[in-house]
């Protein structure tokens, strides 16, 4: 008999689910059927914590279309991207809309730079108070990239979840983070457990993520193949043997430094590189190694490359702030010597 994934309570806002949640932002790149067909067997499998996003182009809708009808069984949590208390109240509208309810569990300011507070001039944390006053959303939340501005949300007081990328190849500052979360009793919804699709081993990630009684992590789910996978855990919950401990320090040895971790923030580029891949292509060329990477398509891609206009506004947008153009021009120069059969990375 296998062992069972942990319950987790998310700080002060009092909700338990297991420690295998759905992120639902790969849903979006899924027909309805199918999008709809895995979020009911995430649910028939014990999942019951989904996190999406207005942002997310019709992710929500989708949500709504697979638990409208049974929105007392599960947690939802979604976020908005506002800037302005006008937008806010259109967000939520729409949000609440899509989602075929009337509450939103968690309601999150999405990928905030700013720790927003009563009385800052904005006006975007009154709207909270007062959404929830209304009765709209149950809890606030933030979601963050960048390590200052979290820190300053869990210790504020001000939030009951922080969202924020955590993986086994996280720094002492995101383990930080997690320890001040859980000390102000504050939930931490851990996105990016994968690293951007640099991390390719799904027991390991589990298994790291097991040692916290106060993270939950959301694994970004496209496939029912994929969703397989974690369900697997559900009654066979991978451990942090002394096994996966060597091979995550292996990882961690492997991936120190500087890298994209592919969030996408960045985006748009003037021009036209798709800096997202083109800028981790070294890395996935290694760690999942696929004729793929090196088809006409993807050479057009880094190709591109040459074109850069060098205006660094990639670089400014950074949430990790990597020195992006120079990142690119690195991969583009392993790029054309693995295309030249210099380096092997089979």
């Amino acid at each position: 008999m296998g062992i069972k994934p942990q319950r987790i309570v998310l700080g002060s806002t009092g909700i338990a689910t297991c420690q295998n949640a759905f992120g639902a932002l790969p849903i979006q790149r899924a027909d309805e059927d199918t999008a709809v067909k895995i979020l009911h067997k995430a649910y028939d499998g014990g999942i019951r914590f989904f996190d999406t996003a207005r942002n997310y182009s019709d992710s929500e809708e989708k949500l709504g279309k697979a638990f409208g009808k049974m929105r007392d069984k599960i947690f939802i949590a979604t976020k908005t991207a506002a800037k302005k208390p006008e937008d806010f109240w259109a967000h939520l509208e729409t949000s609440l809309r899509n989602l075929q309810t009337d509450y939103i569990d968690i309601y999150q300011f999405h990928n905030t730079d700013i720790c927003y507070a009563p009385n800052d001039g904005t006006g975007m944390y009154e709207c909270m108070l007062e959404a929830k006053k209304q009765g709209k959303i149950r809890h606030i939340g933030a979601t963050c990239h960048k390590i200052g501005v979290a820190m300053e949300c869990a210790e504020s007081g001000l939030y009951e979840t922080m969202q924020f990328p955590f993986s086994y190849l996280s720094s002492d500052k995101e383990l930080a983070l997690v320890q001040k979360c859980k000390e102000n009793n504050m939930g931490f919804i851990a996105m990016k457990g994968l690293a951007g699709g640099l991390i390719n081993n799904a027991r390991a990630a589990y298994a790291f993520m097991s040692q916290f009684d106060n993270v939950l992590p959301i694994w970004g789910i496209q496939r029912e193949s994929e969703l397989d996978e974690w369900l697997s855990f559900m009654e066979d919950a991978p451990q942090l043997t002394e096994e996966l401990q060597e091979f995550i320090q292996k990882e961690k040895t492997q991936l120190t430094g500087e890298f994209c971790r592919g969030c996408g923030y960045c985006m748009p580029c003037p021009a036209g590189i798709e800096i997202n891949t083109c800028a981790r292509m070294s890395l996935m060329l290694r760690r999942a190694p696929t004729a793929n990477w090196l088809s006409p398509v993807n050479q057009e891609k880094m190709r591109k490359i040459e074109g850069c206009f060098n205006c660094g506004a990639c670089k400014a947008k950074c949430p990790y702030e990597l020195n992006t153009p120079e990142l690119l021009k690195k991969n583009y120069a392993d790029y054309k010597k693995v295309l030249a059969g210099e380096i092997d990375v089979k």
